[in-house]
């Protein structure tokens, strides 16, 4: 009980400072066609990245789940992109989860974006805290050679039983 009680307590600032960074990007209502904002990297926000997480089972060590993806670019006109992968933790994930949701903002180097240029592998951190419903941040980075990127830090929600701070990889595939 203590060990998940300090493991709660070191990744409370971890979520508390994702969710200020993801609620700064997040509105309710679908964002303007011609609103674009600059990155303080000097990209430019393209779009979002909305992912359904499948639920399962951490396995103390890790867990793999599965991950389908939608891209919509704040770009009026713009298609809808969808990918399909893999969401891989290794280190402490004990419990169960339901399907969840982690939503990033999309940035590149401009206002464009080609199909399929979300595709590739991804890396960083999760820490996740959940009894019912609950909260999660991830640091991924990676993709693309740096030209198109994933919002670094994240804040997803799920549905279980579950605590976990874990080494965190993801992949993407266009979907077919």
């Amino acid at each position: 009980m203590k060990t998940l009680l300090t493991l709660s307590l070191a990744a409370l600032p971890v979520l508390t400072t994702a969710g200020i960074t993801a609620a700064a990007d997040m509105t309710g209502a679908a964002p303007a066609p011609i609103a674009i904002e600059s990155d303080r990297v000097g990209g430019v926000r393209i779009g979002y990245l909305d992912c359904q997480i499948g639920g399962g089972l951490g396995y103390v060590l890790g867990s793999a789940k599965t991950a389908d993806c939608a891209f919509t670019s704040v770009i009026d006109g713009e298609p809808l992109d969808t990918y399909t992968g893999s969401i891989k933790k290794l280190g402490v994930d004990l419990g169960f989860t339901t399907r969840s949701r982690v939503v990033w903002a999309v940035f590149a180097p401009t206002a464009g974006y080609h199909k399929g240029s979300l595709g590739g592998l991804y890396g960083g951190a999760t820490a996740e805290a959940t009894i019912g419903a609950g909260i999660g941040a991830n640091v991924l980075f990676g993709g693309t050679a740096g030209s198109i990127h994933l919002q670094p830090v994240s804040v997803s929600g799920q549905i279980g039983l579950n605590i976990a701070a874990t080494g965190t990889s993801m992949t993407l595939q266009p979907a077919i």
